[in-house]
């Protein structure tokens, strides 16, 4: 049952991911990759507020891990930083490996501080 929960999940944060992605990145005409740290900041958040809930494995087994991790993408990371290092682009691709890990560790803090707050 914790399989299908995580399948479930991941099938409705896949797709946000890429439609979210494209939705920022189109708006930026630059070769940093807002989109990918939009959703990965974004999805930091939210895993961030559901782990400092008190909720059941399953429920972390649709959202945490199944919904968050097809949300954030740290692959995707990885090779848009090492794209730009191959391109040149030496500060892009240190300014999108610092922020995104400073990012993302910040908004999992505020989203699990924001769920301290409301118990």
């Amino acid at each position: 049952m914790t399989l299908v929960l995580i399948v479930l999940g991941a099938a409705v944060g896949a797709p946000l991911r890429y439609v979210a992605d494209r939705a920022v990145q189109a708006r930026h005409d630059t070769v940093f990759p807002w989109g990918t740290l939009a959703v990965n900041v974004s999805g930091s958040a939210v895993l961030g507020f559901l782990a400092a809930l008190p909720l059941g494995d399953g429920v972390m087994a649709l959202a945490g891990t199944g919904f968050c991790g097809a949300l954030t993408t740290y692959s995707t990371l990885g090779y848009e930083t090492v794209r730009l290092m191959e391109e040149g682009a030496r500060f892009h691709a240190v300014a999108n490996a610092v922020a995104s890990v400073v990012a993302g560790l910040g908004a999992a803090f505020c989203g699990a501080a924001l769920a301290q707050a409301l118990l």
